[in-house]
């Protein structure tokens, strides 16, 4: 066996409103609904499944609960621009800009948290 690629994931989340505003309007991501009601974020080729707090869809992990999540998204262009779109977002920077180790070289970074805590790197190549 050979694994391609992460075709998508699934955060819990305690508001979908919230998660959904945040990953929309801050970091530039597509709503999809599906089947029958449900949520997702879409970027580039990648999906994020959306499960409320105590309805997730079956099967699901053991135990999932919000703020769990630590990821990496890549963004086109430069991080000034992602700061700066956080800065009007209302998005605290945790830490960064940092270098960081991503899949395939180095990577710049700054770190957020989403409306479940879940801390989210923001991250450029190249540098």
């Amino acid at each position: 066996m050979r694994i391609d690629r992460l075709d998508h994931t699934v955060l819990t989340v305690a508001d979908l409103g919230k998660t959904i505003t945040f990953y929309t309007e801050v970091l530039g991501m597509d709503l999809v609904t599906f089947g029958e009601g449900r949520k997702a974020l879409t970027f580039g080729r990648n999906k994020i499944n959306l499960h409320e707090a105590g309805h997730p869809f079956s099967p699901h992990a053991a135990s999932p609960v919000p703020g769990s999540q630590d990821f990496c998204l890549i963004v086109d262009g430069a991080l000034e621009d992602v700061m700066e779109d956080l800065k009007r977002g209302g998005v605290a920077i945790e830490l960064g800009p940092v270098d960081r180790t991503g899949a395939t070289g180095t990577i710049r970074s700054v770190y957020v948290r989403d409306p479940d805590q879940n801390l989210v790197e923001l991250s450029v190549y190249g540098v």
